[in-house]
């Protein structure tokens, strides 16, 4: 039996290329992702990890799974900041990137192998990073997103 996923799919003007360095740039992703620094060498089996701008803790981690550069990777994902998590398996985040017209790509992002009851948080909290990634790209600004 599969655990539960969730399963996000946009379309994004932009170019395989520039989508992909977006996900794996540690200078790119504290653009959209509300300051938060990407960190790995890309290799199967070695280590993902992310970074708080703010204060440098870390605040994900993970290991990649899958580099095939630019259409998919995938790597294990935890949440290191929130106690009542700290006793959960990581999970699974797989960016799929497919040409979808001149100059416009597909990315579906899938996170699975989570628990049932963390769906929704998992849900929530990519819909900003991955709307803020799409803005970002083809507009070179980011939202002004309030969180509750």
């Amino acid at each position: 039996m599969s655990k539960p996923a969730m399963i996000h799919v946009t379309y994004i003007e932009t170019t395989p290329e520039k989508l992909w360095e977006a996900l794996t740039s540690g200078a790119f992703t504290q653009l959209y992702w509300f300051g938060r620094r990407i960190e790995s060498d890309w290799t199967v089996g070695s280590p993902v990890r992310f970074f708080d701008s703010a204060d440098d803790s870390l605040t994900d981690s993970g290991e990649v799974l899958l580099y095939d550069e630019p259409k998919t990777l995938a790597y294990t994902f935890k949440n290191e900041f929130l106690e009542d998590r700290a006793d959960d398996a990581p999970g699974r985040v797989t960016f799929t990137i497919e040409p979808a017209g001149k100059n416009v790509v597909k990315l579906q992002v899938v996170h699975d192998q989570i628990a049932e009851d963390s769906v929704e948080g998992w849900r929530n909290g990519w819909a900003p990073i991955l709307a803020n990634l799409k803005t970002y790209l083809e507009t070179n600004r980011t939202l002004e997103i309030t969180f509750s």
